[in-house]
C-alpha cells in the first residue's frame, strides 16, 4: 500500500539550509518556473528544510541544477534530489554516566593504591 504523499524519488527535491524563514509561497513561485508542482512542504519543527515535488523528473533535475546555491527566502539554500533516507536527529552527546571507557583508558590505568591505616 502506497502512502498518500509518496512520489517517485526522482521527482522529489530537498531544499536545505532555509533557516527559520522558509516561505511556502516563495518556494512555489521559484520552483514552478521549472515545471508543474505536485506539492511543497516546509518543515516547521525543526525548521530549516523543505521538500518540493514535481510532476516530471526532468523538471526536478533542472531545478536542482539551476537553484542549488541560489538565494531563496533570504538565505543561500542547498537544493538536491531527495535520497529517500530518513536522517537521525542529532540529540547531542550521551550523558557521561552512560559513556564506556575507551580501550586506552583500561590499558593505561594504574593499579589501585593501597591505603595503610595508621
Amino acid at each position: 500500500m502506497m502512502r498518500r504523499d509518496s512520489c517517485p524519488l526522482d521527482c522529489k527535491v530537498y531544499v536545505g539550509d532555509l533557516g527559520t524563514n522558509g516561505n511556502k509561497t516563495e518556494l512555489e513561485r521559484s520552483f514552478s518556473y521549472y515545471g508543474p508542482l505536485r506539492n511543497v512542504w516546509v518543515a516547521r519543527n525543526p525548521p530549516g528544510f523543505a521538500f518540493v515535488e514535481f510532476e516530471d523528473p526532468r523538471d526536478a533535475a533542472d531545478a536542482v541544477r539551476e537553484l542549488d546555491g541560489r538565494t531563496l527566502c533570504g538565505v543561500r539554500v542547498r537544493v538536491e534530489l531527495s535520497s529517500g533516507e530518513r536522517r537521525k536527529r542529532y540529540r547531542g552527546p550521551p550523558p557521561p554516566w552512560t559513556r564506556r571507557p575507551r580501550y586506552d583508558e583500561y590499558r593505561y590505568r594504574s593499579p589501585p593504591r593501597r591505603r595503610y591505616s595508621s
